[in-house]
C-alpha cells in the first residue's frame, strides 16, 4: 500500500462509492491528519456530495447521547436507509489522544456493511465538534449515506458548533441532571430543531418538558415558523425513537419545502470556506513573522509590541499587518 501522501485520490473515491469501508476510513484519514492530498480529496468528492440528511445530536454528559444514536441508526436501518456516524470524542489536553469508546457503545451494528461508524478526537477544538468533520461529513456523503449522524463531545453549554453543521439539531436532555437550569443559560435553546427527553421513564420527565417547552418559548429564537418538538424517548428500550425519527422527516420536510435547507447548506458552505482562508490567512501571518525564511524578523511581534506600549492601536496594526501579508 502507497504512503498516505501517494494515495490513489481518484481510486480511493470511486471504492468509497462502492461502499467500501476501507477506502471511506482512508479518504476519513486524509482528512483528520490534514494530508497533501486534503485539496485533491476535497475537490474528488464535491461532484458527489450534498444528497445525505445531515443530523447533529448534542447534549450534556450523561443524557444518553450514543445510546440514542445507536437506536436512532436502528430505527433508520430499520426504513432502509445507508446511515454513517461520527461520534467526537474528547481529547486528553496531555496526550492529545481519546478514548474512542462510541464504538464500544454500538457494537449492535457492527457487522452492518450499510452502517460506518467513526470516532474523531476533538484535538482541543471547541465547540462539540472535532476540526476535520464538516470534511469527514463530506466523506460520507460521498460514500452514499443517506443520513449522517454527527454526535458531539458532550462537555456542556458550548457545544452550538453543531448547528451550523447539520440539517437539523437534536438536543438531549435527561431528568434528574439540572439540566432545566443549565438549558435556561445555555444557547441550546436557540440551536435545537427537535428537542429529546432521554430516560423518560425516570421520575420528573414531564417536568423537564414541560420547563423545556416554556423556556423555548421565551427564547430569542430565529422567526422562521419552525416550532421545535419535544420527544420522550427511554434510548436504552427503543421507546419513543419512531416518533424521534418521525418528528426528524417532518422536520426535513419544513427545511425543503421552505428553502431553509438551501440557505443551511450554503451557510454551512460559507462558514467552511471562510475558516479555510482564515487559516491560510493565519498561515502567512507566521510566514511573514518570521521573514518567511526563518531570519528572525518578528514583525508581527513588533506590532504586538507597539499596541501594548501605547504606540498604536489594535485597528491600524492588524491593517499594517494586512498590507504586509498582502504584499
Amino acid at each position: 500500500m502507497p504512503p498516505r501522501h501517494q494515495a490513489d485520490v481518484p481510486g480511493l473515491v470511486e471504492r468509497a462509492r462502492a461502499g467500501e469501508a476501507r477506502a471511506v476510513a482512508r479518504l476519513i484519514s486524509l482528512v483528520e491528519d490534514e494530508s497533501p492530498l486534503l485539496r485533491e480529496v476535497t475537490a474528488a468528492l464535491a461532484p458527489h456530495t450534498g444528497r445525505a440528511q445531515v443530523l447533529g445530536l448534542t447534549g450534556a454528559p450523561g443524557v444518553g447521547k450514543s445510546t440514542t444514536t445507536n437506536a436512532l441508526v436502528r430505527e433508520l436501518r430499520a426504513a432502509g436507509k445507508r446511515v454513517g456516524v461520527l461520534a467526537v470524542d474528547p481529547s486528553s489536553p496531555f496526550s492529545g489522544g481519546a478514548l474512542l469508546g462510541d464504538r464500544i457503545r454500538m457494537q449492535d451494528h457492527a457487522g452492518d456493511k450499510d452502517v460506518y461508524i467513526r470516532s474523531m478526537a476533538s484535538r482541543g477544538h471547541l465547540g462539540g465538534l472535532a476540526w476535520s468533520t464538516p470534511q469527514a461529513v463530506r466523506v460520507l456523503d460521498a460514500a452514499g449515506c443517506d443520513v449522517v449522524v454527527v454526535e458531539t463531545v458532550g462537555v456542556g453549554q458550548s457545544e452550538v458548533e453543531v448547528a451550523g453543521l447539520a440539517d437539523t439539531t437534536l438536543v438531549l436532555l435527561a431528568p434528574g441532571m439540572g439540566d432545566g437550569i443549565q438549558a435556561a443559560k445555555a444557547g441550546i435553546l436557540e440551536v435545537g430543531d427537535v428537542y429529546v427527553v432521554n430516560k423518560a421513564d425516570r421520575d420528573g420527565a414531564d417536568q423537564v418538558r414541560r420547563d423545556l417547552r416554556s423556556m423555548i418559548a421565551l427564547a430569542d429564537r430565529p422567526d422562521d415558523g419552525w416550532e421545535p418538538p419535544i420527544v420522550k424517548t427511554v434510548a436504552q428500550a427503543g421507546d419513543g425513537l419512531a416518533e424521534l425519527v418521525a418528528e426528524v422527516d417532518r422536520h426535513h420536510a419544513w427545511l425543503q419545502q421552505t428553502g431553509e435547507l438551501r440557505a443551511r447548506r450554503t451557510r454551512r458552505a460559507r462558514a467552511e470556506v471562510e475558516a479555510i482562508a482564515l487559516a491560510s490567512l493565519r498561515r502567512s501571518w507566521g510566514g511573514w513573522s518570521d521573514g518567511g525564511d526563518g531570519s528572525g524578523h518578528t514583525g508581527l511581534d513588533e506590532l504586538a509590541a507597539a499596541v501594548a506600549a501605547g504606540d498604536t492601536d489594535p485597528w491600524a496594526a492588524a491593517d499594517r499587518l494586512l498590507e504586509q501579508v498582502g504584499g
